[in-house]
């Protein structure tokens, strides 16, 4: 039997315009239309959001743990709903948990733990982002030093193999890894991006021409754009096709900062909210400081949500908000391949929305 709903706003981004006077109407969770209010079928509950807009649901596709569980210390189904949960809350329908450099056996719990959380059937996880160990040690910023590598094939392989449809994403260091080890991760489908590296310019490109496509949170933890030195900053912004994610918290980048990389790589860049929790257990011990997280007096995470990132876009950096939203959504759906199902409110989309209401600074998931 079909489930037909009908999303009202005063205003509807669609990812591509703004619309107003509006309806969407959906089947079985996709976008089946948008139509004029004066054409909004009769018999079917309205669900009307005033002072609102209604928006693609945002993705953060880096994310360590929220509530109090970091993933890496409770590596359960359990701390992957509470983590779900905090995105949800923050507007973010899909997230993709991550785990900093760490041993194997923590990754491989991490793994089980998210493919424990698909068979029983629960939604908004995309798989893991490994961000290590395969890293610089000079860029390693609250990294643990002593768990820092440069990986053998064989045991790219043998994580590869274990993890095989839950890896999505892994932040390594181009410079840090054989071309062999680059290709090996490629050919199974996975993400590469390039973070917690001293690449030169030059590294940096023969990365990105090998089929490095991302880069992890432009401007911590990586060699600096200098005039004789351009780095893996500098590549990144000389490059027409590579995506790089951001923290707009104002401690990790300055909003200047943030300004002046969305006029260089415009639809190239997009949100990360990097997002921690309180932990004093294990290598990682994260503790809030103000609004942001340290480690040891090292910055080591953010405590945003992707609607507080959004309105800094929008209050701080002087970012469009057709635009930051964009930025938490559509963009992220492209670099990991669902842009054609997630990000705008179209049909044959997804239904996953989020309607903002700016009168009282919240979000909500419809």
């Amino acid at each position: 039997m079909s489930e037909i709903k009908i999303f009202k706003a005063d205003k509807i981004f669609t990812g591509e315009e703004w619309l107003s006077g509006h309806a969407i109407i959906t089947e079985n969770n996709i976008i089946k239309t948008i139509v004029p209010q004066a054409d909004i079928p009769s018999g079917i509950q309205l669900n009307h959001f005033e002072n609102s807009i209604i928006a693609p649901a945002f993705i953060d596709l880096q994310i360590y743990g929220a509530h109090g569980k970091l993933l890496s210390e409770y590596p359960t189904t359990e701390a992957l709903t509470e983590l779900n949960n905090y995105c949800r809350a923050g507007g973010a329908a899909y997230c993709m948990p991550t785990v900093a450099t760490n041993h194997y056996t923590v990754f491989k719990k991490v793994m089980d733990a998210i493919k424990e959380y698909w068979q029983q059937g629960s939604d908004g996880i995309l798989g893991i982002h490994l961000e290590g160990p395969w890293i610089n040690p000079v860029k390693r910023g609250a990294h643990i030093e002593s768990l820092v590598r440069c990986p053998t094939l064989d045991e790219v392989k043998e994580i590869l193999d274990y993890g095989k449809g839950v890896i999505k994403i892994i932040t390594l260091a181009p410079e840090q890894c054989s071309e062999e080890v680059v290709e090996t991760i490629l050919s199974n489908g996975i993400l590469i991006s390039a973070g917690h590296s001293n690449a030169t310019y030059s590294q940096a490109k023969q990365g990105f021409a090998k089929g490095i496509k991302a880069v992890t949170h432009l401007y911590n933890a990586m060699s600096p754009l200098q005039h004789r030195s351009p780095g893996l900053l500098g590549a990144t912004m000389d490059d027409d096709t590579v995506m790089a994610s951001i923290i707009p918290d104002g401690h990790h980048v300055d909003f200047a900062a943030v300004r002046i990389a969305k006029a260089v790589m415009k639809d190239r860049l997009f949100v990360i909210t990097d997002a921690v929790t309180t932990t004093g257990n294990g290598p990682y011990q994260h503790e809030l400081v103000g609004d942001k997280y340290e480690a040891a007096g090292i910055l080591s995470g953010s405590a945003l949500t992707m609607f507080k990132a959004l309105g800094n876009l929008v209050n701080h950096c002087g970012i469009e908000m057709g635009e930051a939203i964009r930025m938490c959504s559509l963009y992220p759906a492209k670099l990991i391949g669902l842009d054609g199902e997630l990000g705008k409110v179209e049909k044959g989309y997804k239904a996953k929305l989020v309607a903002i209401n700016l009168q009282e600074n919240a979000c909500a998931l419809l």
